[in-house]
């Protein structure tokens, strides 16, 4: 089978960000749509702050704290399948897909909202299945290969053969600190890690089975992944492979929707077709310190920069880990390991959330502290916090229906 020999793109003609939704020319005042609307996809951008929605119709941003529809752009009836933010900027990567595609959905067009046009554009011979971005690179998944691309000029990086990937299956750490992309290999179960910031590839067999989702923290010291029987979530250091923690969703098969870690890498969530949220306290040595050997300078937490190495970063997660080690099942069975079945020595989650309602669901964590944000392809919106030390059921603190009408909403035609 032929590979899609990478064309040669124009360059971008403009690189200016800014914030989001910041404009400098006058916008129409965007319809409220009395009919409903069908979501292509829903998905967070890389510091969880924002949402954006693919529709039949266009594309939507939403804030998640507060919660606001932002911005809509309506494309006359043509569907936008893929919507990939780059943090609140005004670029983004848009691909075409539902029954009357605005673009071709093996094209990545690449929109200033700034400039209310496409700047770029990166065609291939098969349908895009994905599309992660950093500011300094564009990551496009295909079936069997990812293209990585300079954000600058659009040319070539990087190119990956994988396993067959009809799910776009790919992680992309979005701190500037180091770049670290996370992609099926060539064996199934094979997770390969790309450490770009010190050039090295490392190939980790993670799951017997296929994979079913991957994610990385936010420096791309950590790994975390799921396979199709979703049972297990794994997560790995990338620095050097090792795996640090086997956390057990639960004992039946289920389909992984989504896994995310916080900005501090002390929790992971992650959410199924089983309608359940869970939480799980991450006990490895912190962030910081693995990030040191991913790359030189800082690691950015919230709105403050701290030296990778420092002695703050050594620290764990205090008394909420105490106590998620007295209360967790695999903790206390900690020293039956090698004893025990592997069901009874794996970690159950420390806090878990229920989705009232059957949706694929995404997850995310909120900026504020123990805070989880939960997307559904149903139109439905979760925020919901757990107890950092009794963990247990989360308390919902806010629904909104996103799928509804929204009045005074701003946005013109693409």
């Amino acid at each position: 089978m032929g590979r899609e020999p990478p064309p040669p793109p124009p360059p971008l003609p403009c690189r200016t960000l800014i914030g989001w939704p910041g404009r400098k020319q006058p916008l129409e005042q965007a319809e409220s749509q009395s009919r409903d609307w069908t979501l292509l996809s829903v998905g967070f951008n890389q510091d969880h702050g924002c949402f954006a929605c693919g529709t039949e119709t266009g594309f939507r941003i939403y804030n998640c704290d507060p919660f606001k529809e932002t911005f809509r752009r309506e494309t006359d009836g043509a569907g936008i399948a893929i919507v990939e933010m780059l943090f609140r900027c005004n670029v983004l990567a848009l691909v075409g897909g539902g029954k009357n595609p605005r673009y071709s959905p093996n094209k990545v067009m690449i929109w200033d909202d700034f400039q209310s046009r496409c700047i770029g554009e990166l065609s291939f011979r098969s349908e895009v299945r994905a599309v992660r971005l950093r500011r300094d690179c564009i990551v496009v998944v295909l079936e069997h290969k990812i293209y990585v691309y300079s954000f600058e000029n659009l040319k070539v990086l990087h190119q990956i053969e994988t396993l067959s990937n009809m799910k776009g299956i790919c992680a992309l750490s979005p701190a500037s600190t180091a770049c670290v992309l996370a992609c099926p290999g060539q064996r199934r179960g094979e997770v390969r890690i790309e450490l770009y910031s010190v050039k090295k590839t490392r190939f980790v067999q993670a799951h017997e089975s296929s994979l079913a989702c991957l994610a990385l923290s936010q420096s791309g010291s950590l790994l975390a992944t799921a396979s199709t029987k979703g049972t297990l979530i794994y997560v790995f250091s990338t620095v050097d492979g090792t795996k640090l923690q086997e956390l057990r969703r639960g004992a039946d098969r289920a389909d992984i929707y989504s896994i995310a870690f916080s900005a501090n890498a002390q929790w992971l969530a992650c959410s199924s077709d089983k309608g359940t949220v869970h939480v799980f306290g991450i006990k490895a040595a912190s962030e910081e310190a693995r990030a040191d050997a991913l790359g030189p300078g800082s690691v950015s937490r919230g709105n403050s920069l701290q030296r990778a190495g420092s002695s703050s970063s050594l620290l764990l997660a205090g008394s909420a880990l105490l106590s998620y080690a007295a209360t967790n099942a695999g903790s206390s069975l900690s020293f039956m390991k090698g004893v025990l079945p592997k069901y009874f020595s794996s970690e159950w989650s420390f806090a878990q959330f229920r989705i009232p309602e059957e949706a694929r669901a995404m997850v995310a964590f909120g900026p504020q502290k123990h805070t989880v944000l939960i997307a559904c392809a149903n139109g439905s919106f979760y925020r919901c916090a757990f107890d950092p030390v009794q963990g247990g059921e989360m308390v919902q603190q806010e629904y909104e229906s996103f799928k509804k009408p929204a009045e005074s909403v701003q946005g013109v035609p693409v």
